[in-house]
């Protein structure tokens, strides 16, 4: 999987989105990319394994494994440049 972080303009300043959800708004174009890129680090670095109990609203109880290093690809676009 591929996760792709846009940077524009947005909100009378510079945002970046990913999908259709953008980022709070910053003053300048370069703080823009610098968060896009903050963003893209954290999602790629790998955290622990963990074991998921959750309840579905039908009430049912399910148990997964979530793999920490199981992490995307992540890539920032530049829409200004």
């Amino acid at each position: 999987m591929t996760v792709i972080y846009h940077v524009g303009l947005h909100a009378d300043g510079y945002a970046y989105r990913m999908e259709e959800a953008w980022s709070e708004t910053f003053p300048t174009h370069k703080a823009a990319l610098a968060a896009a890129r903050s963003a893209a680090a954290k999602q790629r670095a790998g955290g622990r394994d963990a074991h998921i109990l959750y309840e579905t609203e039908d009430g049912e109880w399910h148990r997964e494994y979530a793999d920490g290093g199981d992490r995307p690809e992540t890539i920032v676009v530049d829409d200004i440049e």
